[in-house]
């Protein structure tokens, strides 16, 4: 076997693991005492972004693919919320790969972090307002759905309003979250993703 090969079934290997533990992370949810129950936190994006960093930003997006496939089955969405959460991993991780594969340095890191967190939280918005609340107004008026925001923030009009006051600072936070959390065990975990070669 060339060194090539065992590099590329280790890279496998390791995505396939980041992505089981990504799925095990999803579903350990959690919700906040400030949230309505509805609304979970998870840090299931925090394998996703340390595979971009240490094999690269198709594994990153891979881990994102492989948790939404395994927990579609567990879905109360029906795949819609796991369709959506797959875009915006791969919104955050990828952009943050691909500028801190371009020259590895923490530096290139925390700026690929930064640009991978903002293009996710403006993208969130987007794909709320194209993608996930014209799927749920299948199941529940847009009257009930903007009762809850208004519920959450008094003052809202609109599903605009909603998603770029609630939603977008919501995703923000969470996924300054996982960069944190990145930052703290990337250091000495890295070896061992990348088995030891630098």
């Amino acid at each position: 076997m060339t060194a090539a090969s065992r590099i590329n079934i280790r890279k496998i290997t390791v995505t396939a693991l980041m992505g089981a533990t990504a799925t095990v992370l999803m579903f350990v949810s959690f919700g906040l005492p400030f949230l309505p129950p509805y609304l979970k936190f998870d840090f299931s994006e925090l394998p996703a972004l340390l595979a971009s960093f240490s094999l690269g930003p198709v594994s990153g997006a891979v881990v994102c693919l492989i948790k939404n496939l395994f927990n579609v089955f567990a879905s109360t969405t029906g795949g819609v919320g796991e369709l959506c959460n797959f875009l915006m991993g791969v919104l955050f991780v990828v952009p943050a790969g691909i500028l801190y594969r371009r020259k590895p340095s923490l530096k290139s890191a925390v700026i690929g972090s930064i640009v991978g967190l903002l293009v996710m939280t403006v993208g969130s918005v987007f794909l709320n307002y194209y993608v996930v609340y014209p799927a749920y107004t299948l199941f529940l008026p847009m009257e009930a759905i903007m009762d809850m925001y208004k519920a959450l923030v008094p003052g809202i009009d609109n599903l605009w309003q909603g998603l770029l006051v609630f939603n977008a600072p919501l995703t923000l936070v969470k996924g300054l979250a996982d960069v944190l959390i990145t930052f703290l065990v990337y250091k000495k975990l890295s070896p061992i993703l990348k088995g030891k070669q630098e």
